[in-house]
């Protein structure tokens, strides 16, 4: 089991879009959504480029978009930092061993860390007691060391382990609907 921790307000509006209300995507949509999971150009008007390749018209792009994102299929847009270009050489999963009682007010508070990237809730192993892992990012290792200081502090939860990445061997996201 995986638990996904958001902002408390958008928890229920997240498990409507995800688990019961599943939209059929049209085939403009799903050729939408190919086009833009890639580099937006960086020009004045990139979606009107896109809305050209798609043979649209801008507008019906962004009506599209605008849509796609009301109904939960596209959660935001966002542009990917190049943490390491941007000196912030370190990051660290924080793997944490939380009473189950508490594991959900832990997570929620850990997710509001704008230097917490990612928050998942698994199932801890007879052999691996964790059941919490934060991913954070710092300039240095010590910084991370002190965010997860803070983190447990701020949730007090003491029992936890940072797994600094060595080497970053694959890093993509998912590509959807392309040939």
């Amino acid at each position: 089991m995986i638990t996904l921790f958001l902002y408390p307000k958008k928890k229920l509006d997240f498990f409507i879009m995800k688990y019961l209300y599943q939209p059929m995507l049209s085939e403009i949509e799903k050729k939408v959504i190919a086009a833009i999971q890639g580099n937006i150009p960086i020009i004045e008007r990139p979606f009107l480029e896109i809305a050209q390749k798609l043979n649209i018209e801008e507008q019906t792009l962004l009506n599209i978009l605008q849509n796609l994102c009301r109904q939960g299929v596209i959660r935001r847009f966002g542009a990917t930092l190049r943490h390491q270009k941007s000196g912030f050489t370190a990051n660290a999963m924080v793997a944490w061993e939380i009473p189950e009682d508490q594991i959900n007010e832990a997570g929620e508070k850990m997710a509001c860390f704008q230097e917490v990237s990612h928050c998942y809730r698994r199932n801890p192993n007879p052999k691996w007691p964790y059941n919490l892992y934060t991913m954070i990012h710092a300039k240095d290792e010590e910084s991370c060391m002190n965010l997860a200081a803070k983190l447990s502090q701020e949730t007090g939860e003491s029992n936890y382990i940072l797994l600094f990445s060595q080497k970053e061997l694959k890093k993509t996201s998912m590509q959807y609907f392309c040939d």
